[in-house]
């Protein structure tokens, strides 16, 4: 069964540092892409960032410059660094995989999704 566990959420006080985790198992093929995406409640899912196959990688505007995404691919795990955070950057995370290229940032052109980790930042 090909799924995506996302680890690493928690709570932290802004300023401080958190790296999540997202673990792909039980899929045949190599994705293009993986990204994570974040929601809170009454808002649409937000993409916060993506790597392609060949390492490429995006950021929103709203953390570019304070988060990282990287990939072990000997692992099957993207993860995602995120320094300075704010109480803005408290949501549910999401991992999300796509076999093919498309829009980085909209929920379409992905077909899996973690069941989301959740991230605190108190002020």
């Amino acid at each position: 069964l090909a799924q995506l566990e996302e680890s690493g959420g928690g709570s932290v006080q802004a300023g401080g540092s958190l790296r999540l985790s997202c673990a792909a198992s039980g899929y045949t093929y190599t994705p293009y892409l993986m990204a994570w995406f974040r929601q809170t409640p009454g808002k649409e899912r937000e993409g916060v960032a993506a790597i392609s196959l060949d390492g490429a990688t995006l950021y929103a505007e709203s953390v570019k410059g304070r988060s990282t995404i990287s990939q072990d691919n000997a692992k099957n795990t993207v993860y995602l660094q995120m320094n300075s955070l704010k109480p803005e950057d408290t949501a549910m995370y999401y991992c999300a995989i796509s076999r093919y290229s498309g829009v980085w940032y909209t929920e379409r052109t992905y077909r899996d999704w973690g069941q989301g980790t959740q991230v605190t930042v108190s002020s």
